[in-house]
C-alpha cells in the first residue's frame, strides 16, 4: 500500500511524459463540492435580498430603496412602497463610528438627493414641495417641518450640506467632504501637519506620467533579467561567495578579536572586576566567531562544486525563458486571475453584510440586517474559500510551470517541443491533475488557518497578555510559518513529480522528499546561493529603477516632493522583481529535480541516456569527480566506467549540436576534470 492507502509499486520507475493519468479524483470532487457551496453563500445573498441592500440601499427602518417592501414583523414604518424614492439620504451624514466603520446616522429613502445648502426648516419644506423630496422622517408631513417639536430628531442636522449622488450605489454624498477630517485624521495618524499630506499628494499628482513610466521600466527591467540572469549568475554567486567569507573574518573575527585586546588593555590599567569579566567575554566570541569562519570557509571549499551546479541550473533557467517565452506571462495570469477572484470575495462579503435578519440596534435603534445562528457560520465558511481557493490559483501556476518545464527537460531534441508547451501544460493540468493541486492547497490551508487565527488573538491582546503568553503566541506563529515554507517547498516539488510520473499527491511527496533528501547538500547550495542570487537580482531592479527615478525627477525641477513618488515606484519595482525572479525560482527548483532524477536513474549507458543540458553534464562530470576522490580508489574503476559514458553523452551531444569547435572544447574540458 502507497500513501494515503493508494496502491503503488515497490519501487518507483520513473516514466517522464509516458502515462498520464487522473490524480487524486476524491479531492478534485471535494473541491468541486467547496466551490458549489461558496457560490451557493452568493445566491443566498441575491435570493434574500442583501445584494439589493448594498447595491441600492436600504433606510432605517428595513426599506430597501427603489422598490417595493414586504413588513417586517415588529418594525414599524416598514414595508413601504419606495420604487420613487431610488436614493438613501442620511440625516447627519457626517456622525462617523470610526470604530466599526460606518455612519451612526437615521437613513432614509428619498427621490432627488439635496444639490443646495438648506440652512433652515422651511427651507427644507421649500424643498419638500418643490421637489417632492421629504427629508424628515417618514410620519412627518413635510408641508408641517417648522412647527413640528419632533422636527430635532427626526430631521436633518442643520445646515443640511449640498450632496450629489454615487454612480453605482445611491448613496447621497455630501460634495464638500471636509466633514470627514475627522476620519481622515483617525486614518492617517501619521500626518501630523495637513500641509505635509497636501504637498505629497500634490507631489504624486504631478509626477504621475514619470510613476507610470518607471513601473513600466520596472517591468521591462524584470522581463530581461529573468533572460540575462544566466549570464551574470556566476558573477552574483562569488560576489555572495567574498561577502560572506569576508563579512565573516571581518566583522566578527577581527572584529571581536579587537575588542577583546582593548579591553584587556583597559583592564591592565584598572584592574576591574567587570572589564576582566567582559574580556573573558569578548575572548569567548572572538573564538567562536573564528571557528565559525574556519567552518564556513572549509564548507565554501567543499561545496564549491555543488555551487558551480547552481550556476549552471541558472544557466539552463535562462534558456528555458528563451525557449518557453510564454512564461513571462504567468506572473501576469495568476495575478488576474487572484484579482477577479479577490473582487469576487470582496462583493460576497458585502453582500453578506446586509444580508440576515432584520435586528434593532439597542444604543441607536435602528433596523440593520445580521446573520444569526447557523447563518453566522457563512463568513467562516466563506473566509476559509478566499485563503484555500487562493492557495489552489498559486498551486494550478506552480503544476503549469512545472509541466512546462518537466516537459522542456525531457525532450531530447529541443527542436521537437510542442508549439506552446505552457497551453499543454496547462490541458494536462485540468484534464488529469486538478485534483492533486486542490489537496496540496488544502493542507497549506490548514496551517495558514491556525497561524492566521493566533496573530488575530495576538493583536486583540497586545498590551493586555503577560511576557510568557506573548512569547507562546510569538513561537507557535514562527513555527507554523516556518512549517508553511517547508509545505510549500514540498509542495512544489509534488507538482513536479506529479507532472513527471503523473501520481498522486502522496506518492509524488514521498518521492520528492526521498529525491531531496538524497540530494541535501546540493539543496542546501541551490537555496542558499541561489536565493541571494535572486535577492541581489530584485536589488538591482529597484535601485535601476529608484536611480532612474532621481534622474527624471532631478530633470522636471517642478516636482519639488520626490519622496513618496520614489517610494511608490520602488515598492512597486520590488513587487514586479519578486513576482518574476520567483517564477525563475519556480524554474530553477523543477529544473534541479528533473536533474536529480536524471542522474539517479540514467548512467549514460546506450538505452540510459542522459536528458541534461551541456551546462548541466560539465557541472555533473565536475560533480563525479569529487566523489571520486572522496571514495578513494576502491571505486575509481566503476566511477571512470561511468564518466566515460557521461563524456560519451557529452561528445555526442555537442557534435549532434552542429558546432563542433565549441563541442570539442567543452569535451576536453570535461576530460581534464576526469
Amino acid at each position: 500500500m502507497g500513501c494515503c492507502g493508494s496502491t503503488e509499486r515497490t519501487k518507483r520507475e520513473w516514466k517522464p511524459l509516458e502515462d498520464r493519468s487522473c490524480t487524486d479524483l476524491p479531492w478534485f470532487l471535494l473541491f468541486t463540492v467547496f466551490c458549489v457551496g461558496m457560490g451557493s453563500i452568493f445566491g443566498f445573498t441575491i435570493a434574500t435580498g442583501g445584494a439589493a441592500r448594498l447595491v441600492f440601499g436600504y433606510d432605517s427602518y428595513g426599506n430597501t430603496c427603489g422598490q417595493r417592501n414586504e413588513q417586517i414583523e415588529g418594525v414599524r414604518l416598514s414595508g413601504l412602497d419606495q420604487t420613487d424614492k431610488k436614493y438613501v439620504f442620511f440625516l447627519d451624514p457626517c456622525n462617523i463610528d470610526i470604530v466599526q466603520r460606518k455612519i451612526k446616522s437615521m437613513a432614509l429613502c428619498v427621490s432627488v438627493c439635496p444639490d443646495e445648502e438648506l440652512k433652515t426648516y422651511q427651507d427644507l419644506k421649500r424643498f419638500a414641495v418643490h421637489n417632492g423630496s421629504e427629508l424628515c422622517s417618514y410620519e412627518l408631513a413635510g408641508h408641517k417641518y417648522p412647527s413640528l417639536p419632533e422636527r430635532f430628531d427626526k430631521c436633518p442636522k442643520l445646515p443640511v450640506p449640498p450632496s450629489k449622488s454615487l454612480p453605482v450605489f445611491n448613496r447621497c454624498t455630501p460634495v464638500d467632504i471636509s466633514c470627514y477630517a475627522k476620519f481622515a485624521e483617525a486614518v492617517v495618524t501619521f500626518v501630523s501637519d495637513n500641509s505635509v499630506l497636501h504637498s505629497l499628494i500634490a507631489g504624486v499628482m504631478a509626477s504621475k506620467v514619470i510613476i507610470v513610466g518607471l513601473c513600466l521600466l520596472a517591468l521591462v527591467l524584470s522581463m530581461i533579467l529573468m533572460v540575462i540572469i544566466r549570464y551574470i549568475s556566476a558573477v552574483l554567486v562569488w560576489i555572495f561567495t567574498a561577502t560572506v567569507v569576508l563579512g565573516s573574518l571581518g566583522e566578527l573575527t577581527y572584529c571581536l578579536s579587537w575588542a577583546y585586546f582593548l579591553a584587556r588593555t583597559e583592564d591592565a590599567k584598572e584592574e576591574a572586576e567587570m572589564s576582566r569579566d567582559n574580556a573573558q567575554v569578548l575572548l569567548v566570541y572572538a573564538i567562536a566567531a573564528t571557528v565559525f569562519t574556519v567552518i564556513l570557509l572549509l564548507l565554501m571549499l567543499f561545496m564549491r562544486k555543488r555551487v558551480a551546479l547552481t550556476i549552471a541550473l541558472f544557466h539552463v533557467a535562462g534558456k528555458v525563458f528563451i525557449h518557453l517565452p510564454l512564461l513571462t506571462l504567468q506572473p501576469f495570469c495568476t495575478f488576474l486571475a487572484l484579482l477577479l477572484f479577490w473582487f469576487y470575495w470582496s462583493l460576497v462579503l458585502l453582500f453578506l453584510g446586509t444580508t440576515g435578519n432584520p435586528v434593532q440596534n439597542e444604543e441607536t435603534g435602528l433596523t440593520e440586517f445580521r446573520l444569526t445562528g447557523p447563518l453566522q457560520y457563512m463568513t467562516w465558511y466563506h473566509a476559509v474559500g478566499l485563503i484555500w481557493i487562493s492557495e489552489f490559483i498559486l498551486a494550478c501556476q506552480q503544476m503549469t510551470v512545472a509541466g512546462a518545464v518537466v516537459t522542456y527537460y525531457f525532450t531530447r531534441d529541443k527542436n521537437k517541443l510542442p508549439v506552446t508547451p505552457i497551453l499543454s501544460s496547462s490541458l494536462r493540468l485540468m484534464r488529469y491533475h486538478l485534483g492533486t493541486v486542490a489537496k496540496g492547497s488544502f493542507i497549506i490551508t490548514l496551517v495558514k488557518i491556525p497561524r492566521l487565527f493566533l496573530m488575530y488573538v495576538h493583536n486583540q491582546l497586545k498590551g493586555k497578555e503577560n511576557a510568557c503568553a506573548r512569547c507562546m503566541l510569538k513561537t507557535c506563529i514562527c513555527c507554523l510559518w516556518c512549517l508553511e515554507k517547508c509545505l510549500n517547498y514540498l509542495n512544489q516539488n509534488a507538482y513536479a513529480a506529479t507532472a513527471i510520473n503523473s501520481t498522486s499527491f502522496c506518492t509524488s511527496a514521498r518521492d520528492a522528499f526521498v529525491i531531496l533528501v538524497e540530494n541535501a547538500l546540493r539543496v542546501a547550495a541551490i537555496n542558499a546561493v541561489g536565493d541571494f542570487v535572486l535577492f541581489l537580482g530584485k536589488i538591482l531592479i529597484v535601485t535601476s529603477t529608484a536611480f532612474a527615478g532621481v534622474l527624471l525627477l532631478n530633470y522636471q525641477r517642478d516636482y519639488a516632493e520626490w519622496v513618496l513618488p520614489l517610494i511608490i515606484v520602488c515598492l512597486f519595482a520590488f513587487l514586479v522583481a519578486h513576482c518574476f525572479l520567483s517564477m525563475f525560482e519556480i524554474v530553477v527548483d523543477v529544473l534541479f529535480l528533473c536533474f536529480a532524477i536524471d542522474t539517479k536513474y540514467n548512467d549514460g549507458t546506450p538505452g540510459r541516456e542522459f536528458y541534461m543540458d551541456k551546462a548541466l553534464m560539465v557541472s555533473y562530470a565536475k560533480i563525479c569527480t569529487l566523489v571520486r576522490h572522496i571514495r578513494g580508489e576502491r571505486n575509481s574503476q566503476n566511477m571512470q566506467s561511468g564518466l566515460f559514458h557521461v563524456a560519451h553523452n557529452l561528445e555526442h551531444l555537442m557534435r549532434g549540436s552542429g558546432r563542433n569547435q565549441k563541442g570539442a572544447f567543452l569535451t576536453g574540458v570535461f576530460w581534464m576534470a576526469v
